[in-house]
C-alpha cells in the first residue's frame, strides 16, 4: 500500500511538472516602462501558479479598437486586453466584453480607489480590472514660480505676472481648444455633459450648451484673448517647447506630460485649482486604463480573471507604480513606503479622488467634435459661448440619432441577380466578340503574364470595391449591421441632415472638393510646366543639382512635409507669420477663416504636387526635336507663339494623363486636410474623403453612410475621367 502511494505521488509530481498549461493570451499598448512592468509580473504570474500561461501581444493603439472589434465578435482575438474604459459602453452593448460584477465583488474591490471602480460601471454592473488612471494636473517649474496657486484668481495673477507674449513667453499653457482639457473648467464652473452619474438626462441627448459650460468657455476665451496669459492655437508639442524652454510657468496637462520634460527642467506637479466664481474645484476628466476580459465562445475566462485580479493585487501593482510609472488603482500601494515618497504619483492620487470619470456612455463619443468646434469658434471670436455651444447641441443631436429603419433586402437581391445576369451575358458576349478563348489556346504565354497582375487587381481592388459598395446599403451599430437599401444615399443627396449651404452637407463639400482640385492641379502643371522648360534650357548649368533639389518635396513622405506646413502656418510662432511681421505686416490666424485656411492647404500640397508635373513635363520636352522650334523660329513665331503651337500640342499626349491621376490624387488628398487645417473653420475646409473618414470613425461608427460618401465620390471621379478622355479624343 505505502509503495502505490509513492508510485502515485511520483506521477502526480510528473504530470503536474509537463502538463500543458491553459494559454491566455492579452493584448496591449504599452510602450518602455510600462511595457517593461507588465512583462515582469507576466514572468512572475506564470511561475507562481501551474494551470495558466499568460502570453503578452503589443498591438498599436492606432489599429486597437478597430482589431478588437473586428475578431471578438467572430470567435478570434485575446482572451483579455488593456484599454482605456471610454469604451465600456459600446464593448458591453455589443457582446464584446465579459461583465465581471462576481470577480471584483469583496476584497478585490474594497482594495481600489472607488473614482476608478465606478468608471467600469454600465447599467449597474462592472466590466473589467481599473489598473491605473491618467487625469490632468498642474505642472510648474520651480525655478519660476515661488507659491503654488490655490484658486484660479491666483493662477490668473501669477501667469499675468509671467506673461510677456512680445517674446514669446506665457505664463499658463494648455490645448486650449481641446475638449479633454475644457472639461476641467466645465467642471470646476458647475457645468456638465449629462453622461455623469446622477445627471443623466431621460431623452439620453447631452447638454453641451449647460450654462457653466458656458461660464467655462468665456474663461477659456479671457485666458487666450484678453488676459493673453494662453498662447493661441496651442498644440501638444509646443506646449512642450514652451514648458522646456522655460518660455510658461505653468502647464495643464496629464501623466504623459512627465516623458516630454526635458531631464534638466525643474519642475513640480500640484492638484489643480478651486475656481474663484464658483468655490468649486476644477475637475479634470478621469480616465482609467482598464484589464478587460473577452466574451466569445474560446475566451479562456477563468484564466483572464485570475490574471486580472493579480495585475490589481498590492504587489504587482507596486512593480507597475515604481517599475512601470503608472498611477495605479490599488490604493493600499500609496501607503507603501517606497510609493508614498513619490511626490507625482500621490499628487496624481489626490487629483484622481476629486475628478469625473469620463462617461462611458458610447454617445459621450459624439461630444468631441462638437464640443471642440464651440472651443475653436469662441477663441477665434467667431461667437460668442452661448450661441457657439447652441450650435453644438444641435450638431450632437445629428451626429447621435438613431439608426434608419431596416428594410428587407428582397426587392435588392433580385435587382443584384438581374444585374449579376446581365453582366454575365455582356461578358459572355465580349468573349465571343474577341475570341478570348480561341486566342487564350494558341497563345497562351502572354496571358500568363498577365495573369499575376489581374489576380492582384482583383484581390486588392475589385474585391474590396465590391465589399466597400455592399457596406454603403447597410446601417451599423456596436459591431452590428442592418439592411437599410438606399437610405444613406437618399439622406446624403437629399442633404437630410444639413442644409444644402452648411459646410457639413454633401453639396457644399463637393464644391470646396472640385475647387481644392481645380485650383491644385492648374498649379501644380503651371509651376511644373514652367520648371520643367527652364531645366531643357541649354544655357542652364548645374541642371542635375536642381532637378534633385525640386524633386525632395515629392519624394519625403506627405505627412512629415504637412506637419512642417501646419508648424509654419501656426498663429504665434510659425514662419510664414515670423516674415510677415519682419516686412511689416500684421500676423495672420490662418486656420480662423475659409480663404485664408484653404490657402494653408493648396500651399502645402502644391509643394508636394509639382515636383510630379515637372518630371512628366521634362521627359516629354526632351522627346520634342529642337528642329520643330527653330523652324518655326525662322517662320516668324516668337516664344509664345511657339510654346502654343509647337511644344503644347506635343506635350498634350503626356500631360493629359498626368493631369488625369493628379485630379484623382488630389481630390482624396486626406492627409493635407486632416493634418494641416483639420477642415478648420468648421468643417469649411473638409474634402469628401476627410468627411466620409469623419463619419466613420467619430461620429458613432456610421460605416455604411461614409461607405455612401465613398461611392459617390468613385461616380464622381469616374464622369470625370469619362470627361477627360472624351476632350483627349476630341482632341
Amino acid at each position: 500500500m505505502k509503495k502505490f502511494t509513492l508510485f502515485s505521488l511520483i506521477l502526480l509530481v510528473f504530470f503536474s511538472l509537463f502538463a500543458e498549461k491553459e494559454t491566455v493570451t492579452i493584448w496591449h499598448s504599452y510602450r518602455g516602462d510600462e511595457q517593461k512592468a507588465l512583462e515582469e509580473l507576466r514572468n512572475k504570474f506564470n511561475e507562481l501558479q501551474s494551470d495558466y500561461k499568460v502570453d503578452l501581444l503589443n498591438v498599436p493603439y492606432d489599429a486597437f479598437a478597430n482589431k478588437l472589434t473586428s475578431a471578438i465578435p467572430r470567435g478570434n482575438g485575446p482572451d483579455a486586453f488593456i484599454f482605456a474604459h471610454e469604451r465600456v459602453g459600446d464593448w458591453a452593448e455589443s457582446g464584446i466584453i465579459s461583465d465581471l460584477s462576481d470577480v471584483l465583488s469583496g476584497n478585490v474591490s474594497n482594495s481600489l480607489i472607488p473614482s476608478t471602480l465606478d468608471a467600469l460601471k454600465y447599467n449597474g454592473k462592472y466590466w473589467g480590472f481599473p489598473l491605473s488612471f491618467k487625469s490632468a494636473v498642474l505642472f510648474y517649474r520651480t525655478d519660476k514660480v515661488e507659491k503654488v496657486p490655490e484658486t484660479t484668481d491666483e493662477l490668473l495673477k501669477a501667469a499675468q505676472s509671467f506673461t510677456d507674449a512680445k517674446n514669446g513667453k506665457y505664463g499658463l499653457a494648455f490645448e486650449a481648444t481641446s475638449a479633454y482639457f475644457a472639461a476641467s473648467f466645465i467642471y470646476g464652473f458647475g457645468g456638465k455633459f449629462c453622461f455623469e452619474n446622477g445627471s443623466e438626462r431621460e431623452d439620453g441627448m447631452a447638454c453641451l450648451d449647460d450654462k457653466g459650460n458656458v461660464k467655462a468657455l468665456e474663461f477659456i476665451d479671457d485666458l487666450v484673448n484678453k488676459s493673453k496669459v494662453t498662447p493661441q492655437e496651442a498644440t501638444s508639442a509646443l506646449v512642450t517647447q514652451l514648458f522646456n524652454e522655460g518660455n510658461s510657468a505653468f502647464v495643464i496637462n496629464g501623466p504623459w506630460f512627465l516623458g516630454e520634460i526635458d531631464k534638466n527642467v525643474p519642475y513640480s506637479v500640484a492638484v489643480l485649482p478651486k475656481v474663484s466664481e464658483s468655490g468649486e474645484v476644477m475637475k479634470p476628466f478621469l480616465t482609467v486604463e482598464a484589464y478587460l476580459v473577452s466574451n466569445h465562445e474560446t475566451t479562456n475566462k477563468k484564466g483572464a480573471a485570475e490574471f486580472g485580479k493579480f495585475l490589481v493585487s498590492h504587489d504587482a501593482a507596486k512593480v507597475r507604480a515604481v517599475t512601470g510609472r503608472q498611477s495605479v488603482a490599488t490604493a493600499s500601494v500609496y501607503e507603501d513606503e517606497e510609493v508614498a515618497t513619490d511626490e507625482i504619483l500621490n499628487v496624481f492620487k489626490k487629483q484622481a479622488e476629486v475628478s469625473v470619470p469620463m462617461s462611458n456612455n458610447p454617445k459621450m463619443r459624439m461630444v468631441w467634435e462638437p464640443l471642440a468646434g464651440a472651443l475653436r469658434k469662441v477663441l477665434r471670436g467667431a461667437d460668442t459661448p452661448e450661441n457657439a455651444l447652441e450650435s453644438a447641441q444641435q450638431q450632437f443631436k445629428i451626429f447621435s440619432k438613431p439608426l434608419p429603419k431596416a428594410q428587407s433586402p428582397v426587392v435588392f437581391v433580385i435587382i443584384l441577380v438581374i444585374a449579376a445576369v446581365a453582366g454575365l451575358v455582356f461578358t459572355v458576349r465580349q468573349i465571343k466578340k474577341y475570341k478570348f478563348f480561341e486566342k487564350l489556346m494558341s497563345s497562351p504565354t502572354p496571358y500568363l503574364y498577365l495573369f499575376p497582375a489581374m489576380f492582384s487587381m482583383l484581390v486588392l481592388v475589385f474585391v474590396p470595391f465590391a465589399v466597400g459598395t455592399a457596406v454603403a446599403f447597410f446601417a451599423h451599430k456596436s459591431g452590428e449591421y442592418q439592411f437599410v437599401g438606399f437610405t444613406n444615399f437618399i439622406s446624403i443627396l437629399l442633404s437630410k441632415d444639413f442644409p444644402i449651404t452648411d459646410s457639413l452637407s454633401f453639396y457644399f463639400t463637393l464644391l470646396v472638393t472640385i475647387l481644392w482640385t481645380a485650383v491644385n492641379v492648374f498649379l501644380h502643371v503651371s509651376i511644373g510646366l514652367a520648371l520643367a522648360l527652364m531645366l531643357r534650357e541649354p544655357w542652364l548649368k548645374l541642371k542635375g543639382v536642381y532637378r534633385m533639389l525640386l524633386i525632395i518635396p515629392w519624394a519625403v513622405p506627405n505627412y512629415i512635409t504637412a506637419l512642417i506646413w501646419k508648424g509654419m502656418f501656426n498663429r504665434q510662432f510659425g514662419a510664414i507669420n515670423g516674415i510677415l511681421q519682419a516686412i511689416g505686416l500684421e500676423p495672420v490666424s490662418w486656420f480662423s477663416g475659409f480663404w485664408t485656411s484653404f490657402a494653408a492647404n493648396v500651399t502645402t500640397n502644391t509643394w508636394l504636387g509639382f515636383p510630379f508635373m515637372m518630371v512628366t513635363a521634362l521627359g516629354a520636352l526632351q522627346a520634342i526635336p529642337h528642329d520643330l522650334e527653330d523652324a518655326a523660329s525662322v517662320d516668324g513665331a516668337n516664344g509664345f507663339q511657339r510654346f502654343r503651337h509647337v511644344i503644347l500640342p506635343l506635350l498634350k499626349p503626356a500631360l493629359l494623363p498626368a493631369v488625369i491621376l493628379g485630379s484623382v490624387w488630389t481630390f482624396n488628398m486626406f492627409n493635407i486636410i486632416y493634418l494641416v487645417s483639420g477642415g478648420e473653420p468648421d468643417g469649411a475646409t473638409e474634402i469628401l474623403i476627410s468627411e466620409a473618414y469623419k463619419w466613420a470613425f467619430q461620429r458613432q461608427e456610421r460605416y455604411g453612410y461614409a461607405a455612401a460618401y465613398s461611392t459617390l465620390i468613385f461616380i464622381v471621379l469616374l464622369l470625370y475621367s469619362k470627361a477627360t478622355e472624351k476632350v483627349g479624343k476630341e482632341n
